[in-house]
């Protein structure tokens, strides 16, 4: 019996709606994964389904996917019926993350290629923090169960490996690599370049254009502040500025209502991101990632008013640098 088959077996006895769930605001690798998944879960008979996100999605590669792969997916709010009655099946995602919103479903499953948050009680998890990529892992999926998937299915895959792994240049495995290439064949290349055409908009690069002049740098580490804004632009962000000579590890954040948003960024063997991220934020905030990318949140209410949040970063940042360069 394949993961598929399991779960499916589990998804029949729904008491009503089953809905596929990515992180708050996602991105290539989680739209192409939700999407994989709701192709292979629709093909096994799985009904009323549907795929839900809790917040805006502004980066202009995200919302050029859902138009050309016509991604069925709707922000939570606008969800007929969203309950208690209902199943979630968490993707590129698990329950504690900062970066999921726990809706009133019953979080059954989860997909994902994070760092694993222990048992949550799901029915089924499939989770191997040793992809690069969920898309990797549903794409398994397909060709573990032999099912050709769709060209738009494939290219949108494809896709999600190529921009989680960076060109397949970071935290990339031997499962992303071998899905890479048994996808190519299969997808749409004339899809995945006007895609790599779409990845910034105008707004984008005023946000980039003002962040840039913030950055800071300590040695091999880089700081920048960007305004108020999503996940994924302060990610992108941080890989421009890794890729900058002598830089190889880079903390990104940006201050909001609720309080201070990070992404790290690093390309050291002696600094990995998901360890720079927990130090940042302990004892004040949530993190975690992979050894090259990470993310974490310190909410407002437990960021001292007589600190300056910038320095208190820095200095956290700079002294966990230091301490693993002598």
């Amino acid at each position: 019996m394949t993961k598929l088959d399991t779960l499916v077996n589990i998804l029949k006895d729904a008491p009503d709606e089953v809905f596929i769930q990515p992180h708050n605001v996602p991105d290539p690798d989680a739209i192409a994964s939700s999407l994989g998944l709701y192709y292979l879960l629709s093909l096994r008979g799985i009904q009323k389904l549907a795929i839900v996100y809790d917040q805006e999605i502004e980066k202009a590669n995200s919302l050029r996917m859902l138009e050309l792969f016509k991604v069925p997916m709707i922000p939570a709010s606008e969800a007929a019926t969203l309950g208690t009655e209902d199943w979630a099946v968490l993707v590129d995602a698990q329950k504690g993350n900062a970066n999921i919103t726990d809706l009133p479903t019953d979080e059954v499953a989860a997909i994902d290629h994070h760092e694993y948050k222990g048992n949550q009680g799901y029915r089924f998890e499939d989770i191997r923090p040793e992809a690069g990529s969920c898309s990797a892992i549903v794409a398994d999926w397909f060709f573990e169960n032999n099912v050709e998937p769709p060209r738009i299915v494939a290219t949108a895959l494809l896709y999600g490996i190529f921009m989680d792994t960076d060109n397949l240049t970071r935290g990339a495995s031997d499962l992303d690599i071998n899905m890479f290439y048994r996808l190519y064949s299969l997808s749409d290349i004339d899809m995945i370049v006007e895609l790599k055409g779409n990845e910034i908009s105008v707004r984008d690069l005023e946000l980039y254009a003002e962040a840039f002049k913030t950055v800071e740098i300590y040695d091999e580490l880089g700081f920048l502040r960007l305004k108020s804004v999503n996940d994924s632009l302060l990610g992108a962000a941080g890989d421009i500025v890794v890729s900058v000579s002598g830089v190889n590890i880079v903390v990104a954040y940006a201050i909001r209502d609720t309080g201070v948003k990070i992404s790290v960024r690093s390309t050291c063997d002696g600094v990995k991101a998901n360890d720079l991220i927990r130090y940042l934020t302990d004892g004040c905030g949530v993190g975690g990632g992979h050894d090259n990318m990470a993310g974490g949140f310190i909410p407002n209410e437990n960021i001292s008013s007589s600190r300056v949040l910038d320095t208190f970063i820095k200095h956290r940042a700079i002294a966990f640098y230091e301490n693993r360069h002598g």
